[in-house]
């Protein structure tokens, strides 16, 4: 004990806080260590598109990244600590690298590679330097910028607009697209949407997973749906976990599907 024996420790509060703070700054030296020692992995997540029965068609998934410590750990673990102590950069740019060094290294997977959707965080797209990061990474990985789409959030998007949507047009430029994750979280008016230059919209997977038994939540899947088509986008819905869903999906004219009734996240094969 720091403070020595004989003595009685009065709880209060602040000590949540404090063992809060010790435990994140314990993930920050876990996720440091992550990078030094090379833990970080990558896996995908398949993207399907409604209505393509046939066989052979081009793939899509999403990427996502993992961090093999005592266990393996999924990014709901790590990335909250990261968000906090400005880490995501440095996650962001590690998910990059690697997933273009593996597309790269497998020329049959990129040939057969509609898109495939990278996370970006909130910090990343604040970084003025970002977008000459994803210019060189390109260029150095030689990827077919139209292959790979961008994901950010709805939350992310709309506190910092103005330079988000710079860095969309940026990015853009170079044939990328953009998709806005989380759709209808934040309840936001639909209004800036017009200036957001982003090709799809993932609907909130919240809303997905009980649409068939909360008319509210099948309600919002619609109007998402239908707002997206207004605007030109195309669709993703989250959290397909069921066929009935994804069946009620597709009979909505909903685009794209993606969660454990289609497939689960599985780690890139041949991964170095």
């Amino acid at each position: 004990e720091e403070r020595g024996r004989n003595r009685v420790q009065v709880y209060a509060p602040d000590d949540l806080e404090l063992a809060r703070r010790r435990e994140e700054m314990d993930w920050v030296e876990r996720i440091h260590r992550g990078f030094e020692e090379e833990r970080f992995l990558l896996y995908r997540q398949a993207i399907v598109a409604l209505g393509e029965e046939r066989k052979n068609a081009l793939q899509r998934y999403e990427f996502l990244v993992r961090m093999q410590d005592t266990e393996l750990l999924s990014p709901a673990v790590f990335l909250v600590p990261a968000e906090r102590f400005d880490l995501m950069p440095s996650i962001d740019r590690w998910v990059v690298q690697a997933a273009f060094r593996w597309l790269a290294s497998y020329p049959e997977e990129l040939e057969d590679l509609d898109f495939a959707t990278i996370n970006l965080s909130g910090h990343s797209i604040g970084d003025e330097r970002f977008s000459e990061f994803i210019s060189n990474s390109f260029e150095t990985f030689g990827i077919p910028p139209e292959k790979i789409c961008f994901e950010i959030t709805e939350t992310a998007a709309v506190s910092n607009l103005e330079v988000a949507r710079r860095l969309m047009l940026e990015i853009k430029q170079l044939g990328c697209r953009f998709a806005l994750d989380d759709f209808g979280s934040g309840m936001s008016s639909f209004g800036y949407l017009k200036n957001l230059p982003v090709d799809f919209l993932k609907i909130d997977g919240s809303f997905v997973r009980e649409m068939l038994d909360d008319p509210i939540n099948l309600a919002m899947v619609k109007s998402i749906n239908d707002i997206a088509q207004v605007l030109g986008k195309q669709t993703i819905a989250e959290f397909v976990e069921n066929d009935a869903i994804r069946e009620q999906l597709a009979s909505m004219g909903v685009d794209f599907v993606q969660g454990y009734a289609i497939s689960r996240p599985e780690p890139l094969p041949n991964q170095h």
